[in-house]
């Protein structure tokens, strides 16, 4: 196994800052933001940019792991405080009002839903989807979740919310009513 050597400081350091950089420049223009607005802001080159993310998939979930691993230790940490069914609903609300206010996110979370997408089989792809594993696994358990329903589709539904809800209000102040809309079809009896 190839020994990897640890970044050099200044490397290091334009790391960090194009992290930060690209944080504020996905907040301000959401995911299509300029990759090479980003350098220049960074103080870098393109080309070091590229060498350290090679697309822009690569830098938006850098500059979101934190926030994505924060999403997954809430699931945790509802599921601790509510019943399960409750837990699962109120996750799905905060993912879902977190993707709309956080410009980039509803991207980054959009391809972790995605059948064969480059987030799938990443470290964040990976939290989302144990995360929605462990709530809807527990829900069913419960038995207010229907039992053939996979939590990759909560989180296709959930996704889908978001959009619809971002739709009739950017700030994503109806998630919550269009979640209940759709969990009344996920409870045992409902129809598919």
């Amino acid at each position: 196994m190839p020994q990897v050597r640890p970044m050099r400081a200044d490397a290091r350091r334009n790391y960090e800052r194009l992290l930060q950089v690209a944080a504020e420049a996905f907040a301000e223009h959401g995911e299509n933001a300029s990759l090479d607005d980003i350098a220049k802001r960074a103080g870098v080159g393109s080309g070091t940019l590229y060498r350290h993310f090679p697309t822009r998939q690569d830098l938006l979930q850098a500059a979101y792991v934190d926030r994505i691993e924060a999403m997954a230790a809430r699931a945790d940490a509802l599921a601790a405080q509510l019943p399960p069914g409750e837990a699962l609903l109120e996750w799905l609300g905060e993912v879902g009002v977190g993707a709309i206010q956080v410009r980039g996110m509803k991207a980054l979370l959009g391809s972790a839903v995605t059948d064969g997408s480059s987030l799938a089989g990443t470290a964040c792809g990976t939290a989302v989807q144990d995360a929605a594993r462990r709530l809807v696994e527990a829900a069913q358990r419960e038995g207010s979740l229907r039992t053939d329903i996979e939590p990759i589709e909560v989180l296709r539904l959930a996704h889908g919310v978001a959009s619809a809800s971002e739709l009739a209000d950017v700030q994503g102040r109806q998630i919550r009513r269009y979640l209940s809309l759709l969990t009344e079809g996920l409870r045992p009896g409902g129809r598919a």
